[in-house]
């Protein structure tokens, strides 16, 4: 068995086969979180989890994108043409709060900073405040409820720590000592920001973008494996040999597998222990 911490099967991508996907990857045992980054999909990733009695969890949140109009497009890191253009929504704690509070709501996120999308035409200063205001907030809701953080950095890592940092401070007494309070996903730092963020306790995951380039071989070599997760991100992150389609869950296994190549160790350690952080962390 397998989990994917950080699926997206919620998105309009998979519109019209979310069902067949899921299915398929649970046939597989690869087991999933749906992750929400707004309230829209954030209630739709609890109805899907919802319809099976396990294997498929949700988070809910609202990412920082969301927190203003303005067309987003991909990249190339990102593996796939893609663009929308998101509607601004204003973050309600009582609703989110709600919503968390189902059974199969096992984190909130995504949430965190994204700098990259920024709007040249708008008040940069402004947006940027707002969503570090936006973040605290969900960082909060998720104290309060005692459930873990997805984080999303984006070009903001300097701004996002100092949160954290204050976070700390203040409700480092209130976060559990035996297992990881938050993750970063799709990590894209070095060695050096790695450890900022498991000195606060948090940990890392890796997407399939670990597939297509080398960047963080030596970082993956020297990170201890009890401190990493895997994910798709699905349906962006498409790893190889299947760069360029859709990505889905059943494929967090090349994830997994690149991680075994890099350490010189047998997939299926990577798999037993990375799911073991997976359970741990979500409480599943």
């Amino acid at each position: 068995m397998i989990i994917d911490t950080h699926a997206h099967v919620n998105f309009a991508a998979f519109r019209d086969d979310a069902d067949a996907v899921i299915r398929r990857s649970l046939d597989n045992e690869t087991w999933m979180v749906l992750v929400g980054s707004e309230f829209k999909t954030s209630n739709r990733a609890l109805n899907y989890a919802n319809k099976y009695e396990k294997g498929v969890y949700a988070a809910i949140g609202l990412h920082p994108v969301h927190l203003q109009e303005g067309l987003i497009e991909s990249d190339d890191d990102e593996n796939g043409e893609y663009s929308f253009t998101p509607r601004a929504e204003e973050f309600n704690y009582g609703s989110y709060e709600k919503l968390a509070k189902f059974e199969k709501v096992v984190a909130i996120g995504e949430i965190g900073l994204d700098y990259y999308h920024l709007d040249p035409t708008q008040d940069i200063t402004a947006i940027k405040k707002k969503q570090q205001e936006v973040f605290a907030q969900q960082l909060v809701l998720a104290q309060n409820l005692d459930l873990p953080v997805i984080i999303h950095c984006r070009q903001a890592h300097d701004d996002l720590l100092e949160i954290l940092q204050d976070f700390k401070k203040e409700y480092g007494h209130l976060l559990p000592t035996d297992r990881p309070w938050g993750v970063i996903h799709c990590f894209s730092g070095d060695e050096d920001l790695a450890w900022k963020y498991f000195n606060l306790g948090l940990i890392i995951s890796f997407t399939g973008l670990i597939t297509f380039s080398q960047q963080w071989d030596n970082l993956i070599r020297k990170t201890p494996l009890e401190k990493i997760m895997v994910e798709t991100d699905t349906p962006y992150m498409t790893p190889e040999p299947y760069r360029g389609q859709r990505n889905e869950p059943v494929l967090v296994q090349y994830v997994a597998a690149r991680i075994a190549e890099i350490k010189g160790i047998k997939l299926e350690k990577v798999a037993e222990i990375t799911t073991a952080t997976a359970r741990a962390f979500f409480r599943i």
